[in-house]
């Protein structure tokens, strides 16, 4: 595992340029340079030559971050900001009594216990996949969120029912990014190392609905020793445009799009939504811009968190929309956080929710 003082040529090849500043959703807010990272890499290259002490002050800054990863896209240095950051987490994590609580409540017995019994409890809702000979086979990576509720596996039995696609169901660990974001490295090792050995070679893709899932997965050879092919991780959304399917919706509606920040690839919706009869997409302004939930951080910076979030609302509401699709679990928390004391109604759902609301799916 590495340690912090393993990044310190990384933390010293920050030139302080200020990109990361008009990337960064906190900083645009509250325009506090510790918020963004060269002040971050100023504060823990400190702790790194053993300088600074890693208090808990420079603890809440490393809190104070979405982990959206904008500020490595545009950094020159190209420094891996999420990595250097979950490290000086764990080691401070590890010097404090209340990691040990931390720890219990995400340790194998009680965290995948607790996801067994709601997969167990979901499982009876859950249609089975049909099967097909000599077709495209996809190792579905559910997500923690589609572990314990069955709606999204509802959606592509719907949507693929006449597609000849064989979905397996492998029963994954959770990806590990709250792990990783609390800093537990540990156990965020244990999640990717079981993972990896769940990943089939004999498999056309490995699909997520989540982007966050998608990314944290593409992310675990800068933490574990493992080959990953990353040419196989896919969204559905890429797998139902590769497919053609079209969709006849009833009624007319108008439907805009949020990217979730770990989304590389998005050129699936434009045409998902030309396969779309009765639907009219709208661009959204700042499209891209995050939402302000990730996770933890929108419990620990609520008051940050809803203020992006409602930023974000108002771009919506200024599409006209009636529906706001995404594919990521935690981004529609995000949007629905901003929306919700907005007078104008607008829907948030899921791509899959979406599109398996069509009357009529076909090729």
């Amino acid at each position: 595992m590495k340690k912090l003082k393993n990044f310190e040529k990384d933390l010293e090849k920050c030139s302080r340029c200020g990109l990361c500043q008009s990337a960064c959703p906190v900083y645009k807010i509250t325009k506090n340079e510790c918020a963004v990272s060269k002040g971050k890499f100023i504060m823990l290259n400190g702790v790194a030559k053993g300088h600074l002490e890693l208090s808990d002050n420079i603890n809440k800054y490393l809190d104070l971050c979405l982990k959206c990863g904008k500020c490595k896209d545009f950094c020159p240095s190209n420094i891996e900001v999420c990595q250097i950051l979950s490290v000086a987490k764990n080691e401070f994590m590890k010097n404090k009594f209340y990691s040990k609580f931390i720890n219990f409540a995400f340790s194998k017995i009680i965290f995948n216990n607790i996801i067994n019994i709601f997969q167990h409890i979901s499982k009876p809702f859950r249609p089975k996949f049909r099967k097909w000979k000599n077709a495209e086979k996809v190792i579905y990576f559910r997500g923690c969120v589609n572990q314990i509720c069955p709606k999204t596996d509802k959606y592509l039995h719907k949507i693929f029912k006449n597609i000849p696609i064989n979905i397996i169901t492998p029963n994954f660990e959770c990806c590990g990014l709250p792990f990783l974001s609390e800093g537990i490295l540990e156990r965020f090792e244990q999640a990717a190392i079981d993972n990896v050995n769940k990943f089939s070679n004999d498999c056309d893709n490995i699909v997520t609905d989540c982007s966050s899932c998608q990314s944290t997965l593409l992310s675990y050879p800068q933490y574990i020793e493992c080959e990953i092919d990353k040419n196989k991780f896919v969204n559905w959304g890429e797998i139902i445009a590769k497919y053609n399917i079209k969709f006849r919706f009833k009624n007319h509606i108008k439907v805009t799009f949020h990217k979730p920040c770990h989304m590389k690839e998005d050129s699936f919706i434009y045409k998902i939504m030309t396969n779309c009869e009765n639907i009219e997409f709208i661009n959204m302004n700042n499209y891209d811009e995050c939402c302000g939930f990730a996770g933890s951080f929108g419990i620990k910076n609520h008051k940050l968190s809803k203020e992006i979030s409602e930023q974000k609302a108002q771009n919506i509401i200024n599409t006209n929309a009636d529906i706001v699709i995404t594919t990521c679990p935690s981004c529609i928390i995000g949007l629905r956080q901003g929306l919700i004391f907005k007078q104008k109604r607008i829907k948030v759902m899921s791509l899959l929710e979406f599109l398996a609301k069509a009357k009529d799916i076909y090729i």
